[in-house]
């Protein structure tokens, strides 16, 4: 289910004395089975765009077609867009309402009009995904649980919507590294074994580098950079322009680079890196 955005243009506020451009001419494309990783400075437009993907917001100009559908003429019944489009936003531990996990959990397939038998196999295969015992927690308030755990739980009730393009917005954000990186091994077995268009926004450039298979640079509503992980980071100057920075591995190899010209290695992640600076050093000693 493929995304393709044209020529997306957004204002706040048009005409008024604050009117503000958001998105500026923006176009790209996502093949089915990717995942992209979004980065940008706060005000860069990554969110405005995110809520266009589902119709949240409708453009001021342009259109965003998904699966071959312009979900932005008018014409797109809202209810086929957000069960095919589902979106996650930041801290959606806060969105969560019902008295047990699986109320919660089964509250969007509920609203589908699932019977009670589809709701209860959605909501077992969706907590099954997030990394969570249904015996166990299906009856637990979900106000009770860890930080991590109502996340999931959070991430979970999305998941049982059972969407084609899952939209993630700051995954991790607060999380202690424990939960961290829980969270981001359990992003990465939702879209393997869903086999679905991923697309997450995060100001850690590690976890973009690690989980993108592209990487998109929104600055001043537009699009700065697009391409690879290692496409991208390669123009750290560019991007400290921007004010970002790249993978803390990334700049750790700059530095050897620098200091040992014959030291080769495009590493973005800890363990990449590792593995080329002990090879560097066994090949230096031999």
């Amino acid at each position: 289910m493929p995304i393709s955005v044209r020529n997306l243009k957004y204002v706040y506020n048009p005409g008024m004395p604050g009117e503000t451009v958001a998105l500026n001419d923006v176009s790209f494309d996502v093949a089915d089975g990717t995942i992209l990783g979004i980065i940008g400075h706060t005000g860069s437009g990554k969110s405005t765009l995110l809520q266009h993907l589902n119709g949240l917001i409708k453009p001021t100009s342009g259109e965003v077609y998904i699966d071959g559908e312009c979900i932005t003429d008018g014409k797109a019944k809202m209810t086929d867009i957000r069960r095919k489009v589902g979106l996650v936003f930041q801290y959606p531990e806060y969105q969560l309402f019902e008295e047990t996990v699986s109320k919660d959990v089964a509250f969007g397939p509920k609203n589908l009009g699932c019977n009670e038998a589809e709701q209860e196999e959605r909501v077992k295969k969706a907590i099954s995904l997030v990394g969570l015992d249904y015996d166990e927690i299906k009856d637990c308030s979900p106000f009770e649980l860890s930080g991590g755990m109502k996340r999931r739980v959070a991430i979970a009730g999305v998941i049982a919507m059972d969407p084609k393009i899952l939209i993630l917005d700051e995954p991790t954000a607060g999380l202690d590294p424990s939960a961290h990186r829980e969270i981001l091994a359990m992003v990465r077995r939702i879209h393997d074994e869903m086999g679905i268009i991923l697309i997450f926004v995060s100001h850690n450039m590690a976890d973009i580098a690690e989980m993108s298979d592209r990487v998109m640079v929104m600055s001043g509503g537009n699009i700065a950079l697009e391409g690879t992980p290692a496409e991208v980071f390669s123009q750290g100057e560019k991007l400290a322009e921007m004010g970002l920075g790249v993978p803390p591995a990334k700049e750790i190899i700059d530095l050897i680079k620098d200091r040992n010209p014959g030291f080769v290695s495009e590493a973005l992640s800890v363990d990449e890196a590792a593995r080329d600076i002990k090879a560097y050093l066994e090949e230096s000693d031999s």
